[in-house]
């Protein structure tokens, strides 16, 4: 079933163009680095403040770094599946990427539970319980396994 989905995707009109351009799939390439960059850049600053490990003058650009984080996510997950689209049916059997899919997954979801839990956008460092010490400690390794597993997928 997932071999049938993966050559139905990979057959797709867009996906066709991608492998036909030879300038597309380098240029959605990097647009999936700038995403895993700004991502990563942000969320670990965010991360690094509710763990104490950066003081309160970064508390002003909290909310810009988490939407930057967001922006970062979009960019880097739209550009991903594009990437994805055009091997498909070799990526749902590579045990790697499903690893990264599933940090990935993980990781949103620590986000999504500390956002629900804080009961805001934006936590509070100063006020940051064990909990959300804890979710940044834990978003540290998962955002940082799913790099490195990204990564590993060149590889495996």
């Amino acid at each position: 079933m997932l071999s049938g989905l993966g050559e139905a995707v990979e057959g797709l009109p867009l996906v066709r163009l991608i492998v036909l351009l030879p300038w597309v799939y380098p240029v959605i390439s990097a647009l999936h680095i700038l995403g895993l960059g700004i991502l990563l850049g942000a969320i670990t600053a965010v991360d690094l403040r509710l763990l104490r490990l950066l003081g309160p003058s970064l508390d002003p650009a909290l909310p810009v770094l988490v939407r930057m984080a967001l922006c970062g996510f979009a960019l880097a997950a739209g550009a991903g599946l594009l990437l994805a689209s055009v091997r498909l049916g070799d990526y749902l059997g590579n045990p790697v990427f499903l690893v990264k899919m599933g940090l990935v997954f993980l990781a949103g979801l620590n986000a999504l539970a500390l956002r629900i839990a804080e009961g805001r956008f934006v936590p509070l460092p100063e006020a940051a319980t064990r909990r959300s010490r804890l979710a940044a400690a834990l978003s540290l390794v998962l955002w940082t396994s799913a790099l490195f597993a990204g990564r590993w997928i060149a590889f495996s």
